[in-house]
């Protein structure tokens, strides 16, 4: 219960027996103790350290017990103290991280990871880190990570982490596909399907990439990640041309996975181009409509990409020349 403040289970024991007794001799607390004399008085002394005892002053061998609501809490704001200057000290050194990262040795844009424990901790990490964006082509053939041990995918989307990714068509048919496609769009993520994809692939915040080094037939996995550089970017645009021609997969009424062609908006989509081009901000449409912002923004976001547009006001105009809205 203590430990969090420095003491071990003997001295939290040594503690609590003189706490309870309010003072006693190092023999009387030997002996509840079950410790030799010399060994107790080690952590009587060790305890005086802390501030929770103390010697007495009137009877000489004899202990005091500090008031627990006083001494625990001077403790506890000296651990909290300790935290905070750590806290302080990791951000001096993430800034100086990030300066120094800013004129990179070319030897620093890439490292190799191996070993399938070592791969799967990076990949981890990788979400764990994102804060905008994870990007991720994937196959059928899982080396070291596999869908239903991918825990960082759930905590980033409760983030706020939008995740787009591009699967075979071979994922679709595997053990437990279906159900971990599910799960992914239940959670909002945009997901796609092509009957290929080139490679393996993880991009987050576009700054920072890992692929496969090796096949899977291999004996020892291992990854390549890729910090921000002209390689970087040519890996996201490898992404971005394969998701341009993937297919979304959506979920039907009945909570099914079906492919859906990016080439007509749906009704709830109407409803929301609607609202949009009467005024309403996204969250009021969305309250209007009893959907998630997120979900709003998501759907706008489609829409975009169907109608070939990158702003809002592109997409006002398309939807009236595609003829999605009728002009008032």
């Amino acid at each position: 219960m203590l430990a969090a403040i420095g003491l071990d289970d003997v001295q939290e024991s040594a503690y609590r027996a003189l706490v309870g007794l309010g003072a006693a001799e190092v023999a009387d607390l030997a002996h509840r103790l079950g410790l030799a004399e010399d060994e107790t008085g080690r952590v009587l002394r060790r305890l005086e350290d802390h501030g929770l005892v103390a010697r007495s002053s009137a009877r000489p061998g004899r202990w005091v017990a500090a008031p627990p609501a006083v001494a625990l809490a001077a403790l506890l704001t000296r651990q909290r103290h300790e935290l905070e200057q750590a806290e302080l000290a990791a951000a001096v050194l993430a800034a100086e991280f990030r300066a120094e990262a800013t004129e990179p040795a070319v030897h620093d844009l890439v490292e190799v990871v191996t070993g399938a424990n070592a791969v799967a901790q990076r990949f981890l990490q990788l979400q764990f880190g994102a804060e905008s964006e994870v990007c991720a082509l994937v196959t059928d053939r899982p080396v070291a990570i596999t869908g239903a041990d991918n825990a960082a995918e759930e905590d980033a989307t409760r983030r706020g982490v939008a995740y787009r990714v591009v699967v075979e068509r071979d994922v679709l048919s595997g053990p437990g596909g279906l159900a971990e496609l599910a799960a992914a769009l239940g959670r909002e993520e945009r997901v796609r399907v092509v009957e290929r994809v080139p490679t393996k692939l993880v991009v987050a915040d576009a700054a920072l990439a890992m692929v496969p080094l090796t096949a899977r037939d291999r004996a020892e996995p291992a990854a390549l990640v890729v910090h921000a550089s002209g390689l970087l970017e040519s890996l996201m645009g490898l992404f971005e041309a394969v998701w341009r021609q993937a297919v979304p997969l959506r979920l039907d009424g009945a909570g099914a996975v079906v492919e859906s062609p990016l080439d007509q908006p749906d009704a709830t989509d109407l409803q929301i181009l609607s609202l949009l081009l009467a005024g309403l901000t996204d969250a009021a449409a969305a309250k209007q409509l009893d959907l998630g912002l997120r979900t709003v923004q998501r759907r706008v976001r489609r829409l975009m990409e169907i109608a070939q547009v990158t702003t809002r006001l592109q997409l006002g105009w398309q939807s009236y020349e595609r003829g999605w809205v009728v002009r008032p």
